[in-house]
């Protein structure tokens, strides 16, 4: 999490820099479309309760928990109404990453046994955006929307962990570098999800309880036409 911390002293320290600027010509306030990509730092953390129930001497439970930093990329497409209101698609798909923190457990008993959580990673959400001018070069804006977040089980050819569609929601900051091009930097939560159930027909019929978080920190840039 010290990767999101840094990313919102980012924010600040770019709003200070926005409104030392306001003698720079207003750019950014027309309407049109626009594109852009990202950078993005994804932090998932799930809790996983497997049980092996269904066939006769593979009977007990397990209790996975963990922490992962992952890079992604990120594509945006949207349009904006004006300076005020705009709408906006969003795709990330990972990159790599990296385990923070695991545990597992089987039947009570700590188990370092190799785990299943890494699986491709990848989501989408199409929102509304209002924004608000704080000066002529820089905005704040809120994302509000809907979208789906896929995990798939790495011991699986053909089952999601995590495929969900779910409402998804961010804050961010903007500032206009020319009459066209803007950086951005935001952080949108993707995933918050209680109390998933499925069951994976296979030969062990694993049923799985999964509890996950998936928040994202994206720094990029984007070109209107």
């Amino acid at each position: 999490m010290k990767n999101f911390t840094l990313s919102i002293a980012t924010v600040l320290a770019l709003s200070t820099f926005a409104v030392a600027s306001e003698d720079i010509p207003a750019v950014g306030s027309k309407s049109g479309f626009y594109i852009g990509g990202a950078y993005s730092l994804v932090n998932s953390e799930m809790s996983v309760h497997r049980d092996y129930g269904y066939i006769e001497g593979n009977d007990y439970d397990r209790y996975d928990s963990y922490e992962v930093d992952t890079n992604a990329y990120m594509l945006q497409a949207g349009y904006q109404f004006n300076q005020y209101i705009a709408i906006e698609g969003r795709y990330w798909n990972a990159m790599d990453s990296e385990k923070n923190s695991y545990s597992r457990y089987t039947n009570g008993e700590l188990d370092y046994s190799n785990d299943y959580s890494d699986g491709d990673w990848s989501a989408w959400g199409i929102y509304v955006k209002p924004m608000y001018p704080v000066t002529e070069t820089f905005s704040v804006y809120a994302l509000l929307g809907y979208g789906n977040v896929s995990i798939k089980d790495e011991w699986s050819d053909d089952k999601s962990l995590l495929d969900e569609n779910v409402f998804q929601w961010g804050i961010g900051a903007s500032y206009s570098i020319t009459e066209n091009t803007s950086f951005f930097i935001d952080y949108v939560r993707l995933c918050k999800d209680e109390g998933d159930t499925y069951v994976d027909g296979g030969y062990d019929y694993n049923t799985y309880d999964l509890d996950i978080t998936i928040d994202t920190v994206n720094i990029g840039l984007s070109y209107k036409f």
